[in-house]
């Protein structure tokens, strides 16, 4: 396997918070000790976030730890978030408050869930459970700075989403709108590929400090930073993305639990992307649920799925290098066999339904188990006779996994 396998954001003072492995209290920013300090050891100028966490930090918005880090990377929680946009944004309540069952009243969020929840910026879960521990996605946490500070979108929110973002399908329902809204306040910060949303990724400090910022650049209460990943601020033409050669695109085939094929022929075949195909730093490249146009081809004495063309799941289409391993475990069927026993759970390439059809004496094999669905008539003729035939035996599961054999080049209408 390749290395490319492992590919795989008026106010008031905010709260940065402390985040261990435990329930640590929240490290406030006024504290003198760490909200001085405009830089941090972990935070190197060349870092993506380096400007948006320095100037936060630098108007005592945030800070860091002990240790003088910042931990840009940590994952942040729904109760972490809610200290944070509960002490950012001075905001009056839309709302009453609700106590939720699973936020009890000498947890150290309380107060501040209480607030985001009063103020419109987040809303329970039903039951209502806040899950307060739980990771805070990148779309929750767009949808709750556009909601907290009502934001509105003047465009048609499909167009705006598919024209900045080429993974805008897996956008959820609830949150189009207003992550629509937010991309035109320019509240959108993506790294490392401005036109990958990665809407369920897990949100990092670093992420939440960008889009934050950027709340308070919209609001007039910062200074525009001119970074390459906020997604209003760039050409709808991004680069080419390569992914390697030799690169392995885990995928499935449902339809069956079981290929036959003979040796000699060819049959057509269409396998589903089982697994994001992604970056080292997660960005979907190729998501899961596309589809890989090709066929099954005579080989090496065995049959090799080649495939002809990826279909992403935003429908656009291209050419792909792709084959799987040479497969040559075989199958016999012998006169007199039971074909439906045969071909139960199984998918059949023409030539295999004619040869099976030939030799059992089954003459109502369904054409709808048979791949192309066509031919198997003029075919049987090539079998009479015989008192058995070997036939590759095809597991999807384990055999069909693609390498590809040159780079595959997405260009930015095909991604």
């Amino acid at each position: 396997m390749s290395s490319f396998n492992r590919w795989q954001s008026g106010t008031a003072a905010l709260m940065a918070l402390s985040i261990t492995t435990g329930a640590v209290a929240p490290l406030v920013a006024s504290a003198p000790a760490f909200a001085q300090a405009a830089t941090f050891a972990d935070v190197p100028a060349n870092y993506w976030a380096s400007p948006f966490i320095r100037e936060l930090a630098r108007r005592d918005i945030i800070a860091g730890f002990p240790d003088n880090n910042f931990r840009p990377e940590q994952p942040v929680t729904r109760a972490q978030f809610a200290a944070m946009v509960a002490n950012a944004f001075q905001r009056a309540a839309v709302r009453g408050g609700v106590q939720f069952i699973d936020v009890p009243q000498n947890f150290w969020a309380t107060n501040a869930i209480q607030q985001a929840y009063t103020r419109g910026f987040l809303a329970g879960y039903p039951g209502n459970r806040f899950e307060p521990n739980q990771n805070i996605p990148r779309e929750q946490v767009l949808v709750s700075l556009a909601n907290g500070l009502n934001y509105s979108v003047t465009g048609d929110p499909s167009n705006i989403l598919n024209q900045y973002y080429a993974d805008a399908n897996a956008i959820t329902g609830y949150a189009r709108n207003p992550i629509a809204a937010a991309t035109e306040q320019q509240l959108v910060v993506n790294y490392p590929n401005v036109r990958f949303l990665n809407p369920n990724q897990t949100a990092t400090r670093a992420d939440v400090a960008a889009f934050i910022y950027q709340a308070l650049v919209s609001a007039g209460q910062a200074t525009a930073i001119n970074s390459p990943y906020i997604a209003a601020q760039q050409p709808t033409t991004p680069s080419v993305v390569r992914i390697p050669t030799g690169t392995t695109i885990p995928v499935r085939y449902e339809q069956a639990e079981r290929i036959l094929v003979t040796r000699e022929e060819t049959a057509p075949l269409t396998l589903t992307v089982g697994q994001n195909v992604i970056t080292p730093e997660r960005t979907v490249l190729i998501p899961a649920g596309s589809q890989v146009v090709g066929e099954l081809r005579p080989a090496k004495g065995g049959s090799q799925f080649v495939a002809r063309e990826l279909v992403l799941t935003t429908g656009q289409r291209y050419p792909i290098n792709a084959t799987s391993e040479v497969i040559t475990r075989t199958e016999t069927v012998r006169k007199g066999a039971n074909a439906g026993r045969i071909v139960r759970n199984a998918a059949l390439g023409a030539a295999a339904a004619a040869a099976i059809s030939a030799v059992t004496g089954d003459r109502a094999i369904a054409t709808e188990e048979v791949l192309g669905g066509a031919g198997i008539g003029a075919l049987v003729g090539l079998f009479l006779g015989r008192d058995r035939v070997d036939l590759i035996a095809i597991d999807p599961e384990t055999d069909l996994q693609l390498t590809l054999g040159s780079d595959l080049q997405l260009s930015p209408s095909q991604r």
